[in-house]
């Protein structure tokens, strides 16, 4: 068994990841977009969730060895338990990615700032492909540097090349405009650096990776929207129009816990959960110059590099912020800031007397600081998701108490989780971002089974859906059930004329 440090570090960043994924798991269910993503795969008789056109489907191949033989819906720590693990797994194959680039130390503690974030926590153990992405960004970039600067008759960093483009290509499965921006500066790294250049090799399988990866989501353009061109305008319209536009206010606002910030109004509360944010940039600057001075500057520019490229469209391109979507970037920048905590303590080391107590006493009450605010985060959210998957289970039950049992239909408010919940379809009419069906095509829908509009906090109903039933559901839902249809007159024969009369 291999036991040395380079080892040992990643090792232990991947098994502490592990086992905080496990710890914040027990009673949280699937989100709307998990649920989107899960029916893709899921066995029995489970409706599949639409699939619109900004999703790619590598998450659910991913899911879909326990999701295809379990009951997410009814338990979903089996898929759970599976993505941590996996989550865990694929850190520690990023990591020693990097294991010949970065001394073990920088290696295991870029793994534990990586892992330590809350939004790496939170989205580890759920089938969304962000913490995926951001594992492929930082084994590509790894490999990237391998291959670029490999040593004669290094027989595992022949591979090199080879298992970077493959690591393209997983970032482009899981979502192929994350795996365009990856891409995109290796590429031109790859052809710009004066000492990189000798290997031509490189830019060409990264640029295969790169379709390869892609090509699924390509065809599946062709077949459902004309075309990849006309898909990414359907995307675009989904996403609220992509053009210039000035997010990193609302990235901001949204690390206090909101997993969407859509739109990011109100009051900015507890604004100390995002200090460690504003601080990253000053922490990776001195981590890259640190790095520098100590021979590898490359690897910690290049790894700002590719970072910038993985964020700018999350921050400049969209109207709204999902702390999920930088993971990528915070993957990547962890390698510069591990060389600046690596750095501190080395220097705090090397002090005397008061002067170490001092500042050793401040740089970890700094770091504890960081995770102690990471983790209650990260606590707050889990709670909001267990408490949500009570709310939906208690929904569907009172909807299959009012009558509305499989096969049904659910629209409106929160149509995705509850239908799920209870077992029904979920569509949407023309105008959402499903629009896989007309309200005529609805209401004829609705003549052969149960059918149920959703609204919450107050709201009316749809028009087509003015003079129906409401009926309380519990945690400020309401279905809208039509009316029902009047029964058939009973008919009974008149025994003087022989008429059949109405009673």
């Amino acid at each position: 068994m291999d036991v040395r440090p380079a080892t040992l570090w990643p090792a232990a960043a991947a098994a502490v990841f592990t086992a905080a994924q496990l710890a914040l798991i027990p009673g949280t269910g699937l989100g709307w977009d998990e649920i989107v993503y899960v029916t893709q795969v899921e066995g029995g008789d489970t409706p599949v969730a639409f699939f619109s056109a900004p999703r790619a489907r590598g998450i659910s191949w991913l899911s879909a060895p326990v999701a295809a033989f379990t009951d997410p819906a009814a338990s979903p720590a089996a898929l759970r338990v599976h993505l941590a693990v996996l989550a865990g797994l694929g850190l520690l194959v990023a990591l020693r990615a990097w294991r010949t680039l970065l001394p073990p130390a920088v290696l295991g503690t870029a793994g534990l700032f990586f892992a330590g974030l809350w939004v790496t926590l939170f989205y580890g153990p759920r089938a969304m492909p962000n913490v995926w992405c951001a594992l492929g960004a930082l084994a590509a970039t790894g490999w990237f540097l391998r291959a670029v600067r490999r040593r004669p008759g290094a027989a595992e960093d022949r591979r090199a090349p080879w298992l970077a483009a493959a690591a393209v290509a997983f970032v482009a499965v899981m979502r192929p405009a994350d795996g365009l921006w990856l891409a995109l500066p290796l590429v031109a790294a790859a052809l710009l650096v004066p000492a990189w250049r000798g290997h031509r090799a490189v830019p060409l399988l990264l640029a295969a990776g790169l379709v390869l990866g892609a090509l699924p989501w390509v065809i599946e353009a062709y077949q459902s929207y004309g075309g990849p061109l006309a898909r990414l305008r359907r995307a675009g319209e989904i996403q609220g129009g992509m053009g210039l536009r000035f997010a990193v206010d609302d990235q901001a606002r949204s690390l206090v816990g909101r997993t969407l910030c859509r739109p990011c109004t109100g009051p900015w509360n507890h604004r100390w959960t995002a200090l460690w944010w504003f601080l990253l940039p000053v922490v990776t600057a001195a981590g890259a110059v640190t790095a520098r001075r100590a021979g590898r500057g490359a690897a910690s520019v290049l790894a700002v590099v590719v970072a910038a490229s993985l964020a700018v469209t999350y921050l400049f391109t969209i109207d709204y912020a999902a702390p999920r979507f930088l993971l990528p970037a915070y993957a990547l920048l962890a390698v510069p800031v591990a060389e600046a905590l690596v750095a501190a303590v080395r220097a705090v080391g090397r002090t005397r007397g008061r002067a170490r107590v001092l500042l050793g006493g401040g740089l970890a009450l700094l770091l504890l600081g960081h995770l102690a605010v990471q983790l209650a985060v990260a606590v707050t959210v889990t709670g909001r998701s267990r408490a949500q998957h009570q709310e939906l289970t208690a929904v569907a039950a009172e909807l299959h108490r009012l009558g509305v049992r499989p096969p049904c239909v659910v629209t409106g408010d929160q149509f995705v989780p509850v239908a799920y919940y209870a077992g029904c379809s979920s569509r949407q009419p023309a105008g959402g971002h499903d629009g896989s069906i007309t309200v005529a095509g609805l209401l004829r829908l609705g003549r052969s089974q149960p059918l149920a509009v959703i609204t919450v906090d107050g709201r009316r109903p749809p028009g087509y859906a003015d003079g129906w039933r409401p009926a309380e559901l519990g945690g400020g839902h309401v279905a809208w059930l039509p009316p029902r249809e009047p029964a058939e007159p009973e008919r009974r024969q008149d025994a003087r004329g022989g008429r059949t009369v109405e009673p």
